[in-house]
C-alpha cells in the first residue's frame, strides 16, 4: 500500500485554524445579518434578538464550521 504524502494532500484538508480572511468574512456576515429587516429575518427563521446577539459576538468568538 503506498504511503500518502501529507504535503501532496494538504490543500484538500481544511485547517482547524481560522484564517484572517475567514475572520473578515464572518465580520461582514454578522454586520449584514444585523442590517436585515424583520421580513428577511423571518424568511431565515431568526428573530431580531437572535440576529443582534449574533452580530454582537466578539470577532474572536468563531465556532468551527
Amino acid at each position: 500500500m503506498p504511503i500518502l504524502s501529507h504535503s501532496r494532500y494538504a490543500p484538500f484538508r481544511r485547517s482547524r485554524r481560522v484564517s484572517l480572511l475567514d475572520v473578515i468574512d464572518i465580520y461582514r456576515q454578522r454586520r449584514a445579518l444585523d442590517r436585515l429587516d424583520d421580513h428577511a429575518l423571518q424568511d431565515i427563521g431568526l428573530t431580531r434578538e437572535e440576529a443582534r446577539a449574533e452580530a454582537r459576538r466578539p470577532i474572536w468568538d468563531v465556532s468551527s464550521r
